[in-house]
C-alpha cells in the first residue's frame, strides 16, 4: 500500500502544492487534500496562476446584439465594461476611468455612443477614447489627444460560437487550442436554434459559504442527483409518471476528458425530465407532443441524423477550466463563479435559448429552469447546503485529510456517475498551481 504524504501546513506553500493532488493509476485512487478547499495561501495563488492566466467567461455575443450596447460586470474581481461599438466590434474595457479611477459607467447594461466618468465628467467614445475633458485648458497640449488617457481594453478578448472569453494574459494561447475538444460542445448547444442563441431575461446572482472548487465539482457531479435531489425526482415522477427509455438505442451516461482541464457528462435518452428541445414529456400535455416531435425532426433535417438526436435527446454538464459551466439538460444554463474567499463564492447564471422559439417553447424552458436552476428552485438551494456542509466539515481535516475522487478510475469509459469529470480539472489545477513561484 502505497504511502500519501500530507501537504503539513508547516510545509512551504510550493511543497504543500506539489502534495495537494495525489494520483495512483495502478490502484485506481485520486486523491485531493482537504487544505485546497482552505488554504488562504492556495487561494492567493490560484488567483494569481490560476484566473489570472486563464480564458474566462465574459458573456454571450446576444448581451450586446446591436451597435453601442454594453453590460457591465465583474470578471475575477476586475470590473470590465463589454460593449459592441457603432461598427459592430466587440471591447472590454477595464471599467476605470483613467482619470482618477472611478467606474466609467455604473450601469449594467444599456445602449451608449460615449460613457462618463461621473466624478469629474470624462467622456470616452465607444472605442475607448477619451473625447471630452471638462476645463481641458488646464491639461498640457496634446496629452488628451495621445491616447496614453483612453479606456484600457483587456488584454485578449476571443468569441466561439457565441460564447465570449477574455483573458489578462497577453501570451496565452489562443482560444480555439485552449478549449481543445470544448470547443465542439459549444458549438453544439450553439445549434439549438437555428437563427443561433440569446440570454433570456437578467442574471441569477447569489452566494454561499463554500470553496469555488466545491462549485466547479458539484456542476457536473451525477453521483449526487438521486440522493441531494430526491424530492426534485419524486416531484417529476410524480407529474409526469415513471418514464420508459426514448428506445431501445437509449445510452444511460458516460463521462469524457475535453482536455486542457474540461469535461463533459452525457447521456442520450435516459433521464426522466423533458427538454423542450425536444423531449416531450406527459406533464407537458398532449396538445404540446406535436411542438416538440416537430422540433426534434427539424433538428435532424438540418445537422443530420447523429446531431439532431444528440441535441434533442441528450442531456450533458460541461465544466470549462476553471470556472464555467454550460448545463445543457431541462434547460440551458450558463454559469460562473468566483471566489470572494477562500470559503465564500459567488456565482452568476443565466438561460441561453434558441432565438425565434416559439411562445410555448419559451415557457416550457424557462419554467424548467427556474424550478430546477433558479435560486429558489429544487435544486440550487438542496446543492448550497450540502456544500456549505461540505466546507464545515473541512475544519476536521486535521483527522480525515483527503477527498476521495476515485470513481471509475479503472473503467476504459467511466460512467456518468463517475468522476473522471472532477480529476479532468484536478490535474489541471495541480499543474497551473506548480507554473508559479516557489516560495
Amino acid at each position: 500500500m502505497s504511502t500519501i504524504l500530507a501537504p503539513r501546513p508547516d510545509r512551504p506553500l510550493h511543497a504543500r502544492i506539489e502534495r495537494a493532488v495525489r494520483e495512483d493509476r495502478a490502484r485506481g485512487e485520486f486523491k485531493v487534500h482537504r487544505s485546497a478547499f482552505t488554504d488562504r495561501e492556495i487561494l492567493q495563488l490560484e488567483r494569481e496562476l490560476i484566473f489570472e492566466r486563464s480564458w474566462l467567461y465574459l458573456g454571450h455575443v446576444s448581451e450586446v446584439a446591436s451597435p453601442n450596447a454594453f453590460v457591465t460586470r465583474k470578471v475575477a474581481g476586475h470590473p470590465i465594461l463589454f460593449n459592441r461599438d457603432r461598427d459592430g466590434k466587440l471591447h472590454a474595457f477595464f471599467n476605470t476611468c483613467s482619470h482618477r479611477g472611478a467606474l466609467v459607467t455604473r450601469e449594467k447594461h444599456g445602449q451608449r455612443r460615449a460613457f462618463y466618468c461621473s466624478y469629474h465628467g470624462w467622456a470616452y467614445d465607444d472605442v475607448g477614447k477619451l473625447i471630452s475633458v471638462p476645463g481641458k485648458e488646464s491639461m498640457a497640449p496634446g496629452l488628451i489627444e495621445s491616447g496614453d488617457m483612453d479606456l484600457r481594453e483587456v488584454p485578449r478578448l476571443a468569441e466561439h460560437c457565441g460564447f465570449v472569453f477574455i483573458s489578462l494574459d497577453p501570451n496565452i494561447c489562443d482560444l480555439q487550442t485552449y478549449l481543445a475538444d470544448a470547443g465542439d460542445v459549444l458549438k453544439l448547444v450553439s445549434e439549438h436554434g437555428e437563427r443561433g442563441m440569446e440570454i433570456v431575461g437578467g442574471t441569477h446572482d447569489y452566494g454561499m459559504a463554500a470553496n469555488w472548487k466545491l462549485v466547479q465539482e458539484n456542476s457536473a457531479d451525477a453521483y449526487h442527483t438521486t440522493s441531494t435531489h430526491a424530492s426534485y425526482l419524486e416531484y417529476v415522477q410524480s407529474r409526469d409518471g415513471s418514464r420508459d427509455p426514448v428506445d431501445p438505442k437509449v445510452r444511460a451516461g458516460w463521462a469524457r476528458d475535453l482536455g486542457n482541464g474540461h469535461a463533459v457528462i452525457e447521456s442520450e435518452g435516459a433521464m426522466p425530465w423533458g427538454r423542450p428541445y425536444a423531449r416531450w414529456v406527459t406533464g407537458w400535455g398532449e396538445a404540446a407532443r406535436d411542438e416538440i416531435d416537430a422540433i426534434a425532426h427539424g433538428l435532424v433535417a438540418r445537422l443530420g441524423e447523429a446531431r439532431g438526436r444528440f441535441i434533442a435527446l441528450g442531456d450533458r454538464n460541461t465544466l470549462i477550466f476553471p470556472n464555467l459551466v454550460v448545463n445543457d439538460t431541462l434547460a440551458v444554463t450558463v454559469r460562473t463563479f468566483y471566489p470572494t474567499d477562500v470559503d465564500q463564492v459567488q456565482i452568476t447564471g443565466w438561460a441561453l435559448a434558441p432565438v425565434g422559439e416559439s411562445a410555448s417553447s419559451r415557457d416550457r424552458r424557462m419554467r424548467n429552469f427556474v424550478e430546477f436552476f433558479g435560486p429558489a428552485g429544487f435544486a440550487t438551494p438542496d446543492d448550497v447546503e450540502m456544500l456549505e456542509l461540505c466546507q464545515e466539515g473541512y475544519r476536521n481535516q486535521h483527522a480525515i485529510e483527503w477527498n476521495d475522487i476515485s470513481r471509475g478510475m479503472l473503467k476504459e469509459i467511466p460512467a456518468k456517475g463517475d468522476e473522471l469529470q472532477m480529476r479532468a480539472f484536478w490535474r489541471q489545477w495541480h499543474r497551473a498551481m506548480q507554473n508559479g513561484p516557489r516560495g
